[in-house]
Order: C-alpha cells, then sequence, then structure tokens
C-alpha cells in the first residue's frame, strides 16, 4: 500500500488546536478594528465563531459566513491598520478549514491570523516594523505544542504576499525552530 505523500493527517482535534492559536491571535487586533469601526461586530463575530469551533463547535455555515462577513467589514474599513485586523479576524474564522494537503500555501491558514494581526500593529506604530516582529515573538508563545507539531507537517511558508507573507515567514521560521517538549 502506497502512502500519498501530498496528503497530510489531520484530526478534528489539530483543527481545534488551530482555530484557537488563531482565535487568540486575531482577538488581540480586534480593538484595532473597533476603534475604527465601533458600531461593525462582523470581525469579532468571527472571532467568537473560531473560539465556539475550538471549543467543541461544528464546522459549519455560521463559520463560513463570518469568515466572510469579516473580509467584507475590512473592506469597509476606513484606515489600514483595520483592513489588516479583519484579515486576522477572517483568518482565525478560517483556520478550521486548514486543508490536509502537503502546500506551503496552507500555512497560511495556520499562521495568517497572527501575521495579519501582527501587521496590524505595525501599521498603528506608524509603520515600525519593530513592533511587527515583536507582535511575533507574542505570537509564537502563544503556539502549543499541537500547533507547532501540526505546522512541521507542512512544508515552509511560500515566498510572497507583501509584507504579511514576510511576517508568515518570519513566524513559521521561529516556530520550526522550537523543539517540542511535552
Amino acid at each position: 500500500m502506497t502512502e500519498d505523500r501530498s496528503e497530510i493527517v489531520l484530526t478534528k482535534q489539530d483543527l481545534r488546536e488551530i482555530a484557537a492559536f488563531a482565535a487568540a491571535c486575531a482577538e488581540a487586533a480586534l480593538e484595532v478594528f473597533e476603534a475604527d469601526q465601533p458600531d461593525d461586530s462582523r470581525p469579532r463575530d468571527a472571532v467568537c465563531a473560531a473560539w465556539e469551533f475550538a471549543r467543541g463547535g461544528e464546522r459549519g455555515k455560521s463559520l463560513r459566513d463570518t469568515a466572510s462577513a469579516a473580509l467584507k467589514a475590512a473592506k469597509d474599513a476606513d484606515t489600514a491598520a483595520a483592513r489588516e485586523a479583519a484579515w486576522a479576524a477572517m483568518s482565525a474564522a478560517g483556520a478550521a478549514y486548514l486543508h490536509p494537503l502537503a502546500k506551503a500555501t496552507q500555512v497560511k491558514h495556520i499562521l495568517g491570523a497572527g501575521a495579519y494581526a501582527a501587521r496590524a500593529a505595525e501599521l498603528v506604530a506608524g509603520e515600525d516594523r519593530s513592533v511587527g516582529a515583536e507582535s511575533i515573538e507574542q505570537t509564537a508563545r502563544r503556539a502549543t505544542p499541537v500547533v507547532i507539531d501540526v505546522l512541521k507537517r507542512f512544508p515552509a511558508a511560500p515566498r510572497g504576499g507583501g509584507r504579511v507573507g514576510e511576517l508568515i515567514r518570519m513566524l513559521d521560521a521561529d516556530l520550526r525552530s522550537l523543539t517540542i517538549a511535552e
């Protein structure tokens, strides 16, 4: 029997851990969006939906709908920082849909919320890249052994993606350098 090397085994618990990590990352950026759009709950709803899945909820239409709504909220944002924060929320809700494909592009499902939140923090700080780097360090500390293990099943993050892509690659490298101690 030949093993399909293009597919990665992911359990529902793996996906729940990834969603919890992404939700915690995005939650850190919600205040950026809410300062810009105080009457728009769509990003917060997406983060709440990610938490609900992480805590045992189902992966269904509601989760997809909140991710889509957060994406629309990003388009309605007045500032680039608020847009990035809404994308972090959209990524958190989308993390539950990490595909078991051995493709580098899937790493964005794991690390996207953290990278978008870091970019939002940079923009709030006037494009201060040291703020983004510090945010990535904090994000790396949030990663559980399960998150690191799942990440290491995938190829390294791909090139491209502008500053958010750089932040994803920074976080990817940081987490891959860690030894999982249980």
